[in-house]
């Protein structure tokens, strides 16, 4: 059974923002939903560091003794703490009605733990914070492991009424259209479509083909073709559209590949000031 998964990785806005988005999902997916805690391994180790040849002989024991103590110390607060912030959010998600909610706490690394959760997760919420950061900046490394949509988030987004596509007519694209156009997610939003590129009769057409496949699933579909760089018009037409979700394949073999590659990644998440939805 797939799931929509939450990373809840602190408190106030950023978690309740990822929980209601999450919460939202799971009602209109009517996929259950779990919240997920990732206690990070190389910052709470399960072993204390060795620190053989740092101090003198005599001292020695009696200091690790002491690290070791204090490090146990450290990995029982953040796991009650950890504990702590996914009951709340449970709380919250039972408030919401998400699809029978559960919680989840790792002694992992985010990355693994999301790699081994993938094959039962159908759709991965996560938050960023205010200057695109998120979850110690292991967007880049989620995307290009994990082969599930991904909603980035830094506000509650609930029946978006109107959602930005970017479309440049690859495979990765054309897939991204398809996974819209019959997922219930979106169903009762419009789409604002564009192609960043010349406007040739074969573009044309193949934005007339893209707006009747969502059409047919009972889309309102607007549609542009725009000249220009991809980063800047997509940016532009998410705030000239009122969009409140862009929506973009994460990766293709056009320019648009370009802002999901490298460290444009981060630059269009700290500049988006919407969620965006990123589809593999």
């Amino acid at each position: 059974m797939t799931q929509v998964i939450a990373c809840i990785d602190g408190i106030g806005e950023r978690a309740e923002a990822v929980c209601d988005t999450a919460s939202w999902a799971s009602r209109t997916l009517n996929a259950p939903m779990q919240l997920i805690h990732v206690l990070d391994k190389r910052e709470y180790p399960t072993e204390p560091a060795s620190l053989s040849g740092a101090i003198g002989l005599g001292a020695r024991e009696s200091l690790l003794d002491e690290l070791s103590s204090l490090d146990e110390q450290r990995g029982k607060l953040a796991r009650e703490q950890g504990r702590l912030m996914l009951q709340a959010a449970l709380e919250r998600a039972q408030k919401d009605q998400a699809v029978t909610p559960t919680t989840c706490q790792r002694h992992s690394d985010l990355i693994s733990t999301l790699e081994e959760m993938q094959p039962e997760t159908r759709l991965l919420v996560l938050g960023k914070g205010e200057h695109g950061d998120l979850l110690g900046g292991h967007l880049e490394p989620a995307i290009r492991a994990l082969h599930r949509p991904i909603l980035v988030t830094d506000r509650a987004l609930r029946s978006p009424k109107k959602f930005l596509l970017a479309y440049d007519g690859s495979a990765c694209s054309r897939k991204a259209l398809d996974m819209v156009a019959t997922s219930p997610l979106l169903k009762s939003a419009t789409c604002e479509l564009i192609y960043i590129g010349p406007a040739t009769f074969d573009i044309r057409k193949e934005m007339d083909e893209a707006q009747n496949t969502l059409q047919t699933q009972g889309f309102q579909v607007n549609t542009q073709v725009l000249a220009g760089e991809p980063e800047e018009i997509i940016l532009q037409q998410a705030m000239a559209t009122g969009a409140e979700l862009l929506v973009m394949g994460a990766y293709g073999h056009s320019r648009i590949r370009q802002l999901l590659v490298g460290s444009t990644t981060s630059t269009i998440l700290r500049r988006c000031a919407i969620p965006l939805l990123l589809l593999r």
